[in-house]
């Protein structure tokens, strides 16, 4: 697909991203992210079109942060418009700002969080999300300003899972003046969020920043450019680093251990790599821990000792490293049994609404006497997943005690993790 559609052909490409997005969505509902700015509405004027007449549901949400007194309002005006269209419509409310730390980065990852959890009950497998070749730009320098390496300058994925949900962006290669131009031909109107002009917000200033740079030739559709070419980059290396991780890398139920000595012996950027991986895969993460952090565990290889590092364990012993999940990070998680939890573990057994996942812990652990016997560290089981009835242990299967119950990884470390 042509980066710089013509002007008459480019609402019929953007279509034709959509559908095909919503084509690889399989058979099931498709639910569309809308903000009520001009991207999200073109996006969810484009799936009806590309879903009329299959019979196939579509759901559109919106999450209403309260950070702004028009909000609720624009929530209310979002859900009419989709009224009219016949498109069923949520409104999400998230209250968890307590005014420390950075307000963006928190109001995103609970933004994910509620879409993913509604998503799920209402057994949508996948959102689209109305990200365009503009906020790809912007992000590219936002990174750009903190360093960022081959990842961060890749850009926006088209397609990731993150919440047991699958995410797409089918209009990363089409920019805003394109769909407000689609707008105004059907005749829709949109919401300008005040916010957008309002400095303090860093992706506000990029924005004024890639404006001041269209004088040297450098736009949203350049860097669109340079950010496939970083992208390819990235793919290179990833393969690279999963071939030395299949070689060095060995997965022992939710743990993994890695050929320290081995890994050494390979460039420092695909050492980075295998180490954040298994990071993040360990803690379910979606964000790689910060990267000093990895080059300072990096540096320090060939000590035998413990470090804790994005809610893992990292426990070396001579020339083995292994990394666990630490209690700490999943002691307040509780979920039905029926749902996957941590991120990792499926538990199969009698499910019962009255009963709970939640990690094995101290308190469960004593209830295990055959621990020992399983072969894994202490420190590894408290954080494994167990099967409670309020406070009362009923199985850990990790841990010796089965009772009819067992748990295993949803999610394989070498087909997952240095997969984009």
């Amino acid at each position: 697909m042509s980066l710089n559609p013509k002007p008459d052909d480019s609402a019929a490409a953007a279509q034709a991203a959509v559908s095909t997005s919503i084509d690889q969505a399989g058979d099931g509902a498709v639910a569309v992210a809308v903000s009520g700015g001009g991207d999200s509405l073109a996006l969810l004027h484009l799936a009806c079109r590309a879903l009329a007449g299959t019979g196939r549901p579509l759901r559109a949400v919106t999450v209403d942060h309260g950070l702004r007194a028009e909000s609720a309002a624009e929530a209310a005006r979002v859900s009419r418009l989709c009224q009219a269209l016949g498109v069923p419509h949520a409104t999400l409310a998230w209250d968890g700002w307590t005014g420390r730390g950075n307000l963006q980065a928190q109001a995103r990852a609970a933004r994910y969080q509620l879409m993913a959890d509604w998503a799920l009950e209402q057994g949508i497998g996948m959102v689209l999300l109305g990200h365009t070749r503009d906020d790809q730009a912007e992000t590219f320098l936002m990174r750009l300003g903190r360093t960022a390496g081959v990842d961060g300058l890749s850009g926006m994925v088209a397609r990731f899972q993150r919440n047991g949900v699958t995410w797409c962006r089918p209009l990363l290669e089409f920019d805003r003046a394109t769909l407000r131009a689609f707008l105004r031909d059907i005749g829709a109107d949109w919401i300008e969020d005040p916010s957008n002009d309002d400095r303090r917000f860093e992706r506000v200033r990029a924005r004024a920043s890639l404006e001041a740079l269209a004088p040297l030739g450098i736009d949203a559709a350049i860097l669109s450019r340079v950010m496939q070419q970083i992208s390819q980059a990235r793919e290179a290396l990833d393969a690279c680093a999963a071939a030395l991780a299949r070689d060095l890398v060995r997965q022992e139920q939710g743990d993994l251990v890695l050929d320290w000595a081995g890994l050494a012996a390979h460039p420092l950027e695909l050492r980075r790599r295998v180490l954040v991986a298994a990071l993040m895969w360990v803690a379910s993460a979606a964000y790689p821990p910060r990267r000093e952090d990895v080059l300072s565990l990096l540096s320090d290889g060939g000590a035998d000792g413990q470090h804790t590092v994005l809610g893992c364990v990292l426990r070396q012993k001579g020339h083995a490293l292994r990394i666990f999940r630490e209690f700490n990070a999943v002691r307040d998680l509780r979920g039905p049994t029926d749902r996957v939890w941590d991120g990792r573990w499926r538990l199969d057994g009698p499910h019962d609404p009255a009963l709970s996942i939640a990690a094995l812990g101290e308190a469960g652990l004593r209830f295990c006497p055959d621990w020992r016997e399983t072969g894994h560290l202490r420190a590894a089981l408290l954080a494994s997943p167990a099967i409670w009835r309020g406070d009362t242990l009923v199985a850990a299967p990790l841990a010796g005690s089965g009772q009819g119950w067992s748990a295993r990884i949803v999610a394989d470390f070498h087909d997952r993790a240095l997969s984009h």
